[in-house]
């Protein structure tokens, strides 16, 4: 607790096993009046921790019939152990805190519920590229579409231009116009990618019928909607059994692994509580929370990492060089590398994918190979690169 900023609001909610009893004189500045029963020992703990926190005992500030403070009931006993926590400062935003008599959330306890509102800042969206549709090169009809538009913008050439400055910007602009340009924001991946129009309609239909009964509690209402339950069910079973089905039919190739790695994803991430971590802490222990606060220390600890020198072994001197001509780069070479190649990965800052250059076929073969020796006898990349 002592770690955490005091700017930071902190809500504890637990089992505390402790009373602190009704009543509050004394202790003003920490609880209420409406606690349950006697304080005991381990109570006085709470209250002691809760003072030197700077802390408030939520649920006795709420003046609420015995049923809606006793946390736990067994047998014959009736008491409050389960306690919410928060920040003295933050006692203004919080409206109610209450027991919900009937829900079970743990055996012979019961749900402690409070109601807190926050102001939240509207987050400023950042900023996005837009990206180059290049994933439509899959499409046969789209990459013939983008050779014969290549060929358009180099004035009927097939051969494309000697120079890689102006082969790129053709390249580029060409793609923007012929596959189009995303938003550039990152889409979720979702497990719901076996949805279907039947299934959407179903869905709909059952909702209707829902709220048709929920309107007129009739027996003929009433079974309509649960065979429409019925049908859905159904309807989403063979729904996902055939994109199952699809997928497994698909796994030999490179879009079924990347489909099956996509939903490995989702459900990693649908089985995490919290999605992301955006807490780190400073040199000296202390959590941070803020933005600008945890940027600023990854910031120094890049800039620890790669700019101060540190204690290495030393590298075998006198190592024997080897200096022999180096023989030109073939075409053929060049042809079984983009053959290996994946498709699908991330652009570089020249952003031109491989699959520009498999669509292009033997002249991108001609040019790259061209290109490739002329980097290795001047020893000069593109500035691109």
């Amino acid at each position: 607790m002592e770690s955490i900023p005091t700017g930071e609001r902190v809500v504890i909610g637990e089992d505390f096993n402790e009373h602190v009893g009704e009543g509050n004189r004394g202790d003003e500045e920490v609880m209420g009046k409406f606690g349950v029963k006697e304080r005991n020992l381990e109570g006085q703990m709470v209250v002691d921790f809760a003072k030197r926190m700077d802390m408030a005992v939520v649920n006795t500030y709420f003046q609420k019939r015995e049923e809606h403070r006793v946390t736990y009931k067994s047998g014959g006993r009736r008491t409050q152990v389960d306690y919410i926590l928060c920040r003295r400062g933050n006692l203004k935003e919080i409206s109610d805190c209450k027991v919900v008599v009937g829900e079970s959330v743990a055996r012979q306890h019961r749900m402690v519920v409070c109601r807190m509102t926050l102001m939240v800042c509207k987050k400023k969206r950042s900023k996005t590229e837009n990206k180059t549709k290049w994933w439509k090169l899959k499409k046969k009809e789209c990459c013939e579409e983008f050779r014969q538009k290549m060929r358009q913008a180099l004035g009927g050439q097939v051969v494309l231009p000697d120079d890689w400055e102006t082969t790129a910007e053709v390249i580029r602009e060409t793609g923007r116009k012929v596959l189009g340009v995303s938003s550039g924001r990152r889409k979720d991946d979702k497990e719901t990618w076996w949805w279907n129009e039947e299934v959407q309609d179903s869905i709909q239909r059952k909702r209707l019928a829902k709220k048709k009964w929920d309107m007129d509690r009739t027996e003929e209402n009433r079974q309509e909607y649960k065979e429409l339950q019925r049908r859905v069910k159904r309807e989403v079973s063979k729904a996902k059994q055939k994109a199952y089905d699809e997928l497994y039919t698909r796994l030999d190739t490179r879009e079924g692994e990347k489909d099956l790695y996509r939903l490995a994803r989702q459900r990693d991430r649908d089985g995490k509580d919290v999605q992301q971590v955006r807490v780190i802490k400073d040199r000296d222990g202390r959590v941070l929370t803020r933005e600008e606060s945890v940027q600023r220390r990854w910031k120094e600890y890049f800039e620890e990492l790669m700019n101060e020198e540190k204690e290495r072994e030393k590298r075998v001197e006198g190592v024997n060089s080897v200096e022999q001509k180096v023989d030109k780069i073939r075409k053929d070479k060049v042809r079984k590398a983009l053959k290996r190649m994946k498709s699908g990965k991330e652009v570089g800052p020249d952003d031109i994918p491989v699959e520009v250059w498999k669509c292009l076929g033997e002249s991108a073969v001609e040019f790259l190979t061209s290109l490739f020796n002329r980097v290795l006898e001047s020893e000069r990349m593109p500035e691109e690169w």
